[in-house]
């Protein structure tokens, strides 16, 4: 989650945490407006210092990696590889792998080195472009496309896993996205998802209330949901309890397990700059994982789903 790039509104009929669109035209519009937000604003991990490397050299993809991991780390621990402890890489040599929101590639390079295939797709150009140039580095053979998640072009059961990490809860559709899923998995085949987490202190409170308060978003909004939509990255971004979750893929996954993660950037209701660059250091990685992972505070739902 950003607080950096400010949208302008929350797209129309967009009023709760998970809504969905009413009408085909409400759902075309607000995929319009993911894609064009995406395209436009592509991850990059520089909310609070600019990237200065050159786009799509080297070492514009080792600072992201940098960065991203180094901020995961704090989340999560891992032996070998980063996410580790969450993906079982071993197992990927025997599977086909579809990652959805292929984004700089920073998972694509772990997953594609790994695995018997790999597949990356992405909403916008920008993310195939630089995922495509990230692999051809390394000289790894992958297919790499544009395309839309919520309408897959691949047969039925082209793959055994896949992975998404912080990406379905954006789409103008998440439920179709997951049927599309499970479509697409063989029999048995898994899915690791991340999508936003809500709970009282990081949706009501930090983006809403605090952050809402001190950047002064909640005086023009009128609406905790509008001034949380605000400053989150993306056009539109779902979140869930664990409940509403486990409800949305009932009928189509068994739910192995679900964990929640979270940045210690999530604790701290500041934007991204430089005091809260100087005080994210102070936190202790066992208190910010005490209070995101055990008390459940944290943004990120990730879950491990068997198709049924």
């Amino acid at each position: 989650m950003s607080i950096s790039k400010l949208k302008d509104d929350v797209p129309t009929g967009f009023d709760s945490p998970t809504a969905l669109p009413a009408t085909p035209e409400q759902e075309l519009q607000w995929q319009e407006a993911n894609r064009t937000w995406w395209e436009l604003h592509p991850m990059r991990y520089d909310f609070s210092e600019k990237l200065e490397a050159e786009e799509f050299t080297r070492e514009f993809y080792e600072e992201i990696d940098r960065r991203f991991f180094s901020d995961a780390a704090t989340m999560i621990s891992w032996n070998k590889l980063p996410f580790d402890s969450i993906i079982n890489f071993g197992s990927l040599k025997k599977k086909d792998v579809l990652e959805i929101g292929c984004g700089n590639g920073s998972h694509a390079q772990l997953l594609a080195q790994r695995s018997r295939s790999y597949t990356g797709i992405d909403i916008t150009r920008y993310a195939v472009r630089s995922t495509t140039q990230r692999l051809r580095y390394i000289g790894l053979n992958a297919v790499i496309e544009q395309m839309d998640a919520e309408k897959m072009s691949f047969p039925s059961e082209s793959f055994d896993y896949i992975w998404s990490w912080g990406v379905i809860h954006h789409s103008a559709n998440t439920r179709r996205i997951l049927e599309e899923m499970h479509r697409v998995l063989r029999a048995k085949g898994e899915a690791q998802v991340m999508v936003y987490h809500r709970n009282f202190w990081n949706y009501q409170i930090f983006s809403g209330l605090l952050a809402g308060i001190f950047q002064g978003h909640l005086f023009k909004t009128g609406s905790l949901h509008k001034t949380s939509q605000k400053i989150t990255d993306g056009a539109i971004a779902r979140y869930y309890t664990i409940a509403e979750w486990k409800s949305l893929v009932s009928d189509l996954f068994t739910v192995k397990d679900v964990t929640i993660l979270g940045s210690k950037a999530g604790l701290i209701p500041l934007p991204a700059g430089s005091l809260k660059s100087a005080l994210i250091p102070l936190v202790p990685n066992s208190l910010s994982r005490f209070l995101t992972s055990r008390m459940k505070f944290g943004t990120f739902l990730v879950s491990t789903l068997e198709k049924k």
